[in-house]
């Protein structure tokens, strides 16, 4: 993916074949590894790639090739992590994938997520993909509801879906902005980090701030 994009601002049109050999295979690997290790900003990498495929030669296949690959990608991510925390669901002693899931989901966001998921089902699935941060708290409240792999399935499908387009459209916007592959690149990958951001920033405006202690005063005896 990195070489794909690098080739592709430095505007060589000559080479959009080995473009596309070179990128559309990392951008899988990158997006299934993001899935399944929450790290890499996946959505980053779905704008980028779409800007920079608004700019081929042929723009209507390179998007749909950038969507096909995304979507799959993390949907094949999904399953994979949901597979290794239905194994510490199932077995006595737990599993290090589900203790690190739910290490990365706070208390409050946990609770909330459950409550959607009984009242919606796997449905929920879909907007917690579109919504940063989402995706883990809902799949914790699966995993931690016994939620069999076939129905999580059924729910990611359109999630992934949903996903890869929005953040296409993303980098298409980028993209159609600008002349330069490498400024709706830029604009596409600083868009998705400002919308990533978004909900940590509001959760600490909403936090209560602490009162401080008062100190207690001692009892000074009066004068007799």
């Amino acid at each position: 993916m990195i070489g794909f994009l690098a080739s592709a601002v430095a505007h060589q049109p000559a080479s959009q074949s080995t473009q596309q050999a070179v990128g559309y295979p990392s951008l899988f690997l990158l997006i299934s590894l993001g899935s399944l290790i929450p790290v890499v900003p996946t959505g980053a990498l779905v704008s980028g790639a779409a800007a920079v495929a608004f700019h081929q030669a042929a723009p209507g296949a390179a998007l749909g090739y950038v969507f096909v690959v995304s979507s799959v990608a993390a949907f094949l991510g999904d399953t994979a992590l949901y597979w290794l925390g239905l194994r510490g669901v199932r077995s006595r002693g737990g599993s290090r994938w589900l203790q690190r899931l739910q290490n990365r989901v706070e208390e409050g966001t946990l609770d909330n997520a459950r409550r959607q998921l009984d009242r919606h089902g796997v449905v929920v699935l879909v907007l917690s993909r579109l919504i940063p941060a989402g995706r883990l708290p809902v799949m914790v409240a699966c995993l931690l509801s016994k939620i069999p792999m076939r129905s999580f399935v059924r729910g990611d499908v359109p999630a992934c879906l949903a996903w890869a387009a929005a953040y296409q459209l993303i980098g298409v916007l980028g993209g159609s902005l600008f002349s330069e592959p490498w400024q709706g690149v830029a604009l596409a990958v600083g868009l998705t980090f400002v919308i990533a951001a978004g909900p940590p920033v509001v959760r600490r405006l909403r936090k209560p701030s602490r009162p401080r202690a008062v100190r207690d005063t001692p009892d000074v005896p009066s004068d007799v």
